[in-house]
């Protein structure tokens, strides 16, 4: 089968330039790459096809060659199908623009030296939830080594450049048309060796320290927000950045308030005699202030009551929650004796109308049970 046409195959002209095939063989390796057509036999055969094409297309002799002789010049020995270190170099360059950044392998040496990530867990009261705070933490982390100013070598001394990979962190092997590219063994990604290690840090250009820091802790915060500040985590090795630091907050119980979102509740227990002839409660709220309670007439266990705008703030917003009291009613204990008499008396005067749900409860479930036996 007669070969097509290299400029063809690129989709290019004869009179295009190289910037112009460049792009055209980024373009169409992209949509060939086997890696993105798994099984794909034939994407396999176009994208060799791509590779023999810009292998001579892109060398300005072998060009010259194919321009004159065609396909011949290339068979029987001719210019050889190698390809020399600058194609290889050449393919490098466009296969890290196509796939360097899913490989993870831009800014290989600076992520490889990256110090990690820290977390701190902070625990506040509601009322500091309610108001904002600001915390002062104190974090043992790693910082960077005074003495060596974060290069890891003594001073005076100085990281010389890695001669395995010139100081890139990675090595490159060619393997036909792929550039395999790994980690430099000598350096282990560095990009740097270090012949005299400073004696502070061992060479790591870190050591161990607890730093005073202080976060803002917003108005309206929640149990488990994250909060994140950027480069107070463990500092990189020999210079690298730094990780960053994460605040996860946590609220301390409250011997009165539950908190729903922005919602708060509280229960308050109520006497029988204020739950039967009403009255008014006075209860504290979060913000520090006290707000009075009707209680009407006949109120029943587990009546819930609204103050509106006397919950949480909302965190990054002007909206505040509620609160809402509960009440339980009391029952009476210790009693005297004439305290029994006057509930005795009470209870022989009762009758449905005052109590109307235990009565209405008890001739349901007799009627009920009833009928159940009938059938």
């Amino acid at each position: 089968m007669a070969k097509r046409c290299y400029y063809e195959v690129l989709g290019v002209t004869k009179t295009c330039t190289e910037v112009e095939m460049k792009t055209a063989f980024r373009k169409a390796a992209m949509q060939h790459h086997p890696d993105r057509n798994p099984g794909n036999a034939d994407a396999e055969v176009k994208f060799k096809e791509l590779n023999e094409a810009y292998q001579i297309l892109s060398d300005g002799q072998k060009r010259a060659a194919y321009d004159r002789y065609g396909h011949a010049a290339f068979e029987q020995g001719g210019f050889g199908g190698g390809g020399g270190d600058g194609f290889s170099s050449s393919m490098a360059d466009i296969f890290d623009d196509l796939f360097g950044d899913v490989m993870g392998r831009r800014g290989g040496r600076a992520n490889a030296n990256r110090g990690s990530d820290l977390r701190y867990n902070l625990e506040i009261t509601l009322e500091d939830a309610f108001n904002g705070k600001t915390a002062s933490l104190k974090v043992p982390t790693s910082i960077s080594c005074e003495a060596c100013s974060g290069t890891g070598a003594k001073p005076g001394a100085k990281p010389r450049v890695c001669p395995t990979c010139g100081g890139q962190g990675r090595v490159r092997a060619q393997q036909g048309f792929f550039a395999i590219e790994r980690t430099c063994p000598h350096c282990y990604g560095r990009g740097e060796i270090i012949d005299d290690p400073c004696t502070s840090c061992s060479g790591t250009g870190r050591t161990t320290r607890e730093r005073a820091l202080q976060v803002n802790v917003p108005a309206g915060v929640e149990d488990g927000t994250r909060i994140r500040l950027t480069g107070e985590g463990e500092a990189g090795l020999r210079g690298g950045p730094p990780g960053d630091l994460y605040i996860f907050v946590s609220t301390k119980p409250h011997p009165f308030f539950q908190r729903d979102g922005a919602d708060l509740f509280c229960r308050v227990p109520i006497s029988m005699v204020q739950a039967s002839l009403g009255g008014e409660v006075q209860v504290h709220t979060v913000d520090g202030g006290e707000s009075r309670v009707k209680i009407p007439e006949g109120t029943q266990s587990g009546k819930q009551f609204k103050l509106k705008s006397k919950g949480m703030p909302v965190l990054r917003s002007r909206d505040v929650g509620d609160l809402y009291i509960q009440v339980t009613v009391e029952t009476p204990q210790n009693l005297t004796k004439r305290q029994r008499e006057l509930l005795t008396e009470f209870e022989a005067e009762s009758s449905t109308k005052t109590h109307p749900e235990s009565s209405g409860f008890f001739a349901k479930m007799k009627d009920f049970f009833e009928n159940l036996g009938g059938q």
